[in-house]
């Protein structure tokens, strides 16, 4: 157990979680003595109390009822503040002045900069515009676009209004995008021109009409151009009316009147990776979502007013939620958009230096990227106090890589959650020390543990991450998912009552985690959850492939995705169609979907009623035990995936 960090005396006592640790003890009477664990012990005991105590310290704006609790004996029907009401938008928009609100930078260094006054201006405009449009409460609006301060203002305009939001990345093939909008059915698509990456401009706005083609809901079409770019030209599709942003802005902006919905309104729908088919759209509610975030932002990463936050995500991954929710702390938000070593190796460090971020978010890859090429941090980073990683698990090498060469005063807060809870379990601490390799601590008023396959808790060996009792910021359910069924199998399928996440992990003595990564065959390369769906539809269309099975190794402190073809008669798996499968599923899925090494193999492990069998491929390459082979149709066919000496080496440059 190696301690890297621990916070001083004067940095605990004017920490965040000190004086929320002072509030609850005049509010409730109870002596805490600067200890994590017994405030995490009321925090589960007194469920009601806790989220209660959130709304109140952190001053969010609503209305407060007198339930707390409704209570279920089904895990997922509990209700928390279930007659509380507030607006979402209101608590995002904490501010009205003229002092900085968000910062967008691009790649290749081109800023625009936002005041917390412009802000509210362009959300009442954007507000004013989705009215005449007739959306409202409980319509989809769905955004394909880059992480511009533009895709932030839309969001909050859409939950101003009580309309679900839902977004998708520029790197989200074509295939992607319908998959994901088609199944809800937006009245509206907001949608960039371009974006930039690695120095490329990838056009956006031409893959508009097979949008429109496929999702037959869409009435209206928001662009927004590139910031610092002329609007790029496109066809429009007749039917459908247009609108620019820069119409938008020309609007008149007028204080926004707030009207105040039930805490488990719906705010925004993600998805899932679509392991096993079309991806499932989670449908989150807007307290359960506000309160969260303000815990893990103000109690667990210590934000404070006029901190500069920066995470490195895009708008299809749950961590850009999680970022602009950071305003409601009156934070200000630092956005990047393209590749994060575009000409150079420590560009992002450069941004931190230069915004004066005080808290630092990035994938435990970036971090093994950095460590990679020895970075050493060349650039002022006083105004750092926190750097946080989500993803993939950040290995210890990874912990000593951050204090020897980036910074050694740095509370260094891994976090892990999921797209499932938009938040985490398990978070950082700055009442304990940081250990290598060890995430610090269980989030408060999350009731996480580990249990092997028998259901036992466990400590100090490996099973599955767990929680075993409600929490506000779970699923409100998944879109058209009659009488809840995908939704229970998802959570609930491998322990009664109990939310089964997915995850290995590892509890330790000092009461830190190890997170291993995914349990099931989900691909998490780079942190990114990746579905399997995307490169089985593309494959597939190769006339040389019979069938498919993909799935993620682990390597080098990382995932690797792997394909395994079986071909036609007379095809050989050459150079030439590897290419051809790559470029394949680049074009048509995206470049985070290819895979790092493809194999020929004879057939494909299967259950008795004909479904492929993806975990038990990943668990032969990764040398684990197989369960349940009686399971299988065809046992024998593991055999092959054995003692592949190519799947132990690195790729050719």
């Amino acid at each position: 157990m190696k301690k890297l960090w621990r916070a001083s005396k004067k940095q605990v006592l004017n920490s965040n979680l000190k004086q929320y640790e002072n509030f609850i003890t005049s509010k409730h009477k109870i002596k805490f003595k600067n200890n994590y664990d017994r405030i995490f012990d009321w925090s589960i005991k007194n469920k009601g109390k806790f989220w209660d105590s959130i709304w109140d310290f952190c001053k969010v704006k609503g209305q407060k009822g007198k339930v707390k609790i409704k209570n279920s004996k089904t895990f997922y029907k509990n209700l928390f503040l279930s007659d509380y009401k507030l607006n979402f938008a209101e608590n995002i928009l904490i501010k009205n002045d003229h002092t900085k609100a968000a910062t967008f930078i691009s790649e290749n260094g081109f800023r625009e900069e936002r005041s917390w006054f412009q802000l509210n201006e362009n959300v009442s405009k954007l507000i004013t515009y989705f009215k005449k449009i007739n959306i409202k409460k409980g319509d989809r609006v769905s955004a394909y676009l880059p992480n511009l301060i533009q895709t932030v203002e839309c969001f909050i305009a859409t939950s101003a209004i009580g309309a679900i939001w839902s977004s998708c990345s520029p790197d989200f093939g074509l295939n992607g995008v319908v998959e994901r909008f088609a199944q809800i059915k937006p009245k509206i698509l907001i949608i960039g021109d371009r974006y930039y990456y690695n120095g490329k401009e990838i056009n956006i706005i031409e893959r508009l009409p097979k949008i429109l083609n496929k999702i037959k809901s869409i009435k209206h079409v928001l662009v927004i151009n590139y910031p610092g770019k002329k609007y790029l030209e496109f066809k429009k599709t007749f039917g459908i009316k247009f609108k620019s942003f820069k119409e938008i802005q020309s609007y008149s902006a007028s204080p926004i009147s707030y009207e105040k919905f039930n805490f488990n309104t719906e705010l925004a729908i993600l998805y899932s990776s679509g392991t096993t088919g079309k991806p499932k759209c989670i449908c989150h509610r807007s307290g359960g979502v506000l309160l969260q975030h303000l815990k893990e932002h103000q109690l667990h990463s210590n934000i404070k007013e006029k901190d500069n936050i920066f995470y490195f995500t895009t708008c299809g991954w749950m961590m850009w939620n999680w970022l602009v929710t950071c305003l409601s702390s009156k934070a200000s938000v630092v956005l990047f958009d393209g590749f994060p070593m575009f000409k150079k190796k420590d560009l992002l460090l450069k941004i931190a230096s230069k915004e004066k971020v005080t808290l630092f978010g990035v994938s435990a890859k970036y971090i093994d990227a950095l460590k990679k090429n020895n970075i050493s941090t060349k650039y002022n980073l006083n105004h750092l106090n926190t750097i946080c990683s989500t993803g993939s698990p950040l290995s210890k090498e990874g912990f000593e890589f951050i204090y020897k060469k980036i910074k050694k005063n740095v509370h260094l807060a891994s976090i892990s959650g999921g797209t499932d809870l938009v938040s985490c379990f398990v978070l950082g601490n700055i009442y304990k020390s940081v250990i290598s390799g060890e995430i610090q601590s269980k989030g408060l008023g999350m009731d996480v543990d580990i249990f092997n396959e028998n259901g036992k808790s466990v400590k100090n060996r490996k099973g599955e991450l767990v929680c075993k009792s409600p929490f506000p910021s779970m699923p409100i359910k998944f879109w058209n998912d009659k009488n809840n069924k995908k939704f229970q199998n998802a959570y609930f399928n491998r322990y009664k009552n109990i939310w089964h996440h997915g995850d290995y992990g590892e509890v330790k003595s000092s009461g830190g985690f190890l997170i291993y990564g995914r349990s099931d065959a989900t691909l998490n390369p780079g942190g990114v959850r990746l579905g399997t769906a995307e490169i089985y539809s593309e494959v597939e269309k190769i006339k040389e492939i019979k069938e498919s099975i993909v799935v993620g190794q682990s390597w080098d402190n990382d995932i690797r995705i792997i394909l395994f073809v079986v071909l036609n008669n007379k095809s050989t798996l050459d150079d030439e169609l590897i290419k051809k499968i790559k470029k394949q599923i680049r074009v048509n899925a995206s470049p985070r979907h290819v895979p790092n090494k493809i194999f020929k193999v004879n057939d494909i492990p299967r259950t008795k009623n004909g479904k492929i069998v993806e975990l038990a491929v990943k668990n032969i390459i990764e040398g684990n035990k197989i369960k349940n082979k009686e399971a299988l149709a065809n046992p024998a066919v593991l055999e092959e995936y054995t003692n592949i000496k190519e799947l132990y080496e690195s790729e050719k440059n």
